[in-house]
């Protein structure tokens, strides 16, 4: 049987990367800095979990013990956890090496290494890293997740404002979608490339006023949608539709879809 361990397996991707590998059979384990009691909803009966941490390496060899593939959903977006992402990322595969892991698959987002946004640099740098490492590695880029985009809009609609960033167009993607993916490439034959990157995307492209407005009616919020800059490296980014990949519809479960299963979960 193979042993997948996930690195993050408690976020938003990683705890459906371990229900997506529970759901085929495989033996799963996860680590985290703060592994979930069982009474927690990120946990999944049938994983064992880790408390490891890859800032310092603590816990990292007992977590990949038997492990035949490691799947990074790391998140590390703010402060310490992002200044120290890559060097993360390489203690990691320093010891997924040692404990015999074949194969390393990393969580990464669409065109990282095109944007000057601190945290998409992490990412680029983190998928350096990757690059570099003796295992065999697969980057899977995704773009933008259904959940950034509400996050956005729950934060204006507190001031009755939803706000929509001028010249922006996203196709976001479900997490569940993306964990597909991760899993997929984790379980995949042998690559005679030691490196591969893949980029996946949602099934739709819409405008952010779109998406605002299938927000608002979905929750029955009142609000009004207001159209604003968004400057810095980030607007540019946005503006450049470098958060698109047509080519590359991937994902399955659009924004309206991904809305209503949430909203049957509360």
């Amino acid at each position: 049987m193979t042993t997948v361990c996930v690195a993050g397996g408690t976020g938003q991707v990683g705890r459906e990367v371990v229900r997506l590998a529970l759901d085929a059979g495989l033996d799963v384990t996860a680590l985290s800095r703060r592994p979930p009691s069982r009474t927690s909803q990120t946990h999944r009966d049938g994983a064992r979990y880790f408390q490891a941490d890859v800032t310092t390496g603590a816990g990292l060899a007992e977590a990949l013990r038997g492990a035949d593939v490691v799947i990074d959903c790391l998140e590390g977006q703010f402060g310490k956890a992002r200044k120290n992402f890559a060097d993360g990322g390489a203690r990691l595969l320093t010891a997924a090496a040692g404990a015999g892991v074949r194969k390393a698959v990393l969580l990464s987002i669409i065109n990282c290494d095109k944007s000057n946004s601190a945290f998409y640099v992490s990412k680029a740098r983190k998928e350096k890293v990757y690059e570099q490492s003796g295992l065999e590695t697969v980057v899977v880029r995704a773009t933008q997740f259904h959940s950034l985009i509400t996050t956005v809009f729950q934060a204006g609609a507190k001031f009755r404002l939803i706000p929509v960033f001028k010249g922006a167009r996203f196709q976001t993607i479900s997490p569940a979608d993306v964990a597909s993916e991760l899993l997929a490439e984790a379980l995949g034959e042998s690559s005679p490339e030691r490196y591969r990157v893949r980029t996946i995307g949602g099934p739709e492209i819409r405008t952010m006023r779109e998406l605002a407005e299938i927000w608002r009616n979905s929750r029955g919020r009142r609000g009004r949608i207001i159209e604003l800059p968004l400057p810095g490296a980030m607007g540019k980014f946005l503006r450049s539709g470098l958060n698109l990949i047509p080519e590359q519809r991937i994902g399955t479960e659009t924004f309206e879809a991904w809305l209503a299963k949430r909203e049957e979960s509360l």
